[in-house]
Formats: structure tokens, sequence, C-alpha cells
């Protein structure tokens, strides 16, 4: 059996980061510029940011992220936390990395007060919504956007 740890990424991983970051942009067809990208991953360890950047190790070596950001709600005292990114490698895909990844950040999440997690996926992410109908609600919203 393979070990597999869930854990928070460190400053000095940008490197074993980057490659699953971009593969998370060519899943999704985006490509977010390099100066976007070294500003979000400093944003992770800034203290004064609520955001946040996990990582998934297969015995050893990252296989996959989660980003996700608390943030507050007019629905309810508590902050929420919007998980924003998952991925996990195409090579290491069925062995459960994802659920793991989603159920850290539901740890991690409580653990800071939060007291809901949520997130959305495209519509044709078909294998990884039936892990989310497996471990979330869905509420049926649909998500309108105009970019400014």
């Amino acid at each position: 059996m393979p070990t597999i740890r869930v854990r928070a990424a460190r400053d000095d991983e940008y490197a074993t980061w980057m490659p699953l970051w971009r593969g998370y942009q060519a899943f999704y067809k985006v490509d977010i510029a390099e100066d976007v990208s070294r500003s979000t991953w400093q944003r992770f360890f800034d203290p004064a940011e609520p955001m946040h950047c996990d990582l998934v190790e297969v015995d050893g070596v990252v296989r996959g992220l989660v980003h996700s950001i608390d943030h507050r709600s007019c629905w309810m005292k508590e902050y929420s936390c919007y998980l924003q990114d998952l991925f996990v490698d195409p090579a290491c895909r069925g062995q459960g990395l994802g659920r793991k990844l989603i159920e850290h950040v539901y740890a991690q999440a409580k653990a800071r007060g939060c007291a809901r997690v949520h997130w959305l996926t495209h519509e044709t992410n078909t294998d990884a919504m039936k892990l989310y109908d497996r471990i979330a609600d869905k509420p049926g919203f649909v998500q309108y956007r105009k970019a400014l």
C-alpha cells in the first residue's frame, strides 16, 4: 500500500507546485500569466491573506493540489471556505487522492472556524462530479459572471 499524506505546501515548493498548477490550467483550457501565478503562490504564505495551498504526496512525491480561500458570508456569522482549485496528476487518478484533498480542506476549514466548504466545477467534469455527489450536497445554484 502506498503512503498517502496531505499537508500544507511549503514556500520553497514553487517548482513542485507549478507543474500541477499548469496541469490544472490545461484541464480547464486557460493560461494564467506567470506573474499572476507567482502572486498567488506568495499569497498562500502571507499571514494577512485567507488563502491556503495543500498538497497530496504518494510515497513522498507530490501528486496533487488543492487551493482554498476563507471568506465572510451574508448568510451566516461564521466564515465559509471556497475550495477554488483541485487537481490530481492524471497518472494517479482513481486512487482516492481527490477525496483525501477535499476531506483535508473540510478538516482544516472546520479547525479555522468555517461553517461550510463550497466549490464549483465545470458541467463537463463528469468524472469528478461522481465523487462530489458522494461527499457533498449539490444545492442547484447556477453561476453567472461578468468580466470587468
